[in-house]
């Protein structure tokens, strides 16, 4: 990035790519992960975890997945869009299982039935990880459920959580999948960053790229950030990565109304028209006059 040596950082601080280095333990994060570790922890069959888009979801399960010790064999899959027989094969190859170039569905299910009693032989628990499942086909997740039917008299032989936006609710809520809805034994919905919440996400992220001067952001420009992302931390990101060219541009140090104005401009996914800043008849005007002022009491980060 080219203004990396400008603002004295080692790396990009607003990257979209989940990167588990820069994770900020909001109260929602925070709270979701710890129902992970407890539910997986129980040994519980199935996990759900929801959330609007670009509230985190992927950086979560790369989370809990760096979180568990070499006791648990994790496989993840990404790609919702697996017929039944697809997934079987996608698992088999995270779990480390050879398979033949030519096999059947039930060739599959019954390596897969071996290699996870021989993982609960060796005391080994396999969590299975799946992103965007609110895209998966009906009958994958039907064939999912049937995994994990397997299980010995102590405990299940897989645990798999799943993670997906909020249509995930109408998708479980089908007739075909009743019985998986109700195998649902714990659930979690991550919540959007809250305005203080953002300020602090932003100075932890910058930290962890090097920064090492006074705070980056002007209280009207967090507040003007905040109003356009809604807490959405993808969006937050975004915007700051943006705000943060338009003031090495003009080789300011920090990034003001006019930097986040000029982010916001040049951001299509959350363009909007001026209606949304006429708050309860407030105008324009005014909402900037109290931008402006509202933050002064804020603590600067050294």
């Amino acid at each position: 990035m080219m203004y990396l040596k400008h603002f004295g950082l080692s790396e990009a601080p607003f990257s979209i790519t989940p990167d588990t280095s820069f994770y900020f333990a909001s109260h929602s994060y925070q709270e979701g992960l710890n129902t992970l570790l407890f539910a997986i922890l129980s040994g519980e069959g199935f996990i759900k975890i929801t959330g609007e888009v670009g509230t985190g979801k992927t950086l979560l399960c790369r989370k809990l997945m760096s979180s568990l010790d070499s006791s648990f064999k994790v496989a993840y899959v990404p790609n919702p869009y697996l017929e039944p027989q697809s997934l079987l094969m996608v698992l088999a190859e995270e779990l480390g299982i050879a398979l033949p170039t030519a096999v059947t569905q039930h060739a599959l299910l019954t390596a897969l039935t071996h290699a996870l009693l021989d993982f609960a032989r060796k005391d080994i628990k396999v969590v299975v990880c799946l992103d965007e499942v609110q895209a998966m086909p009906i009958e994958t997740l039907e064939a999912l459920r049937l995994l994990s039917n397997l299980e010995t008299e102590k405990r299940k032989l897989l645990q798999v959580v799943i993670f997906g936006q909020p249509e995930l609710e109408v998708k479980l809520n089908h007739a075909s999948i009743r019985q998986l809805k109700q195998r649902i034994t714990f659930e979690y919905q991550l919540d959007r960053l809250s305005r203080d919440e953002m300020q602090y996400y932003l100075n932890h992220r910058l930290i962890i790229a090097g920064y090492q001067g006074s705070r980056m952001f002007s209280g009207a420009a967090l507040t003007l950030l905040y109003f356009k992302s809604n807490g959405v931390p993808r969006l937050v990101n975004i915007l700051a990565h943006k705000a943060l060219l338009a003031a090495y541009g003009k080789g300011k140090q920090q990034v003001g109304l006019a930097e986040a104005f000029a982010a916001i401009s040049d951001t299509k996914s959350i363009e909007s028209t001026w209606r949304r800043l006429r708050l309860h008849g407030f105008s324009l005007s005014l909402f900037l006059c109290i931008c402006g002022s509202a933050f002064l009491v804020l603590p600067k980060f050294s």
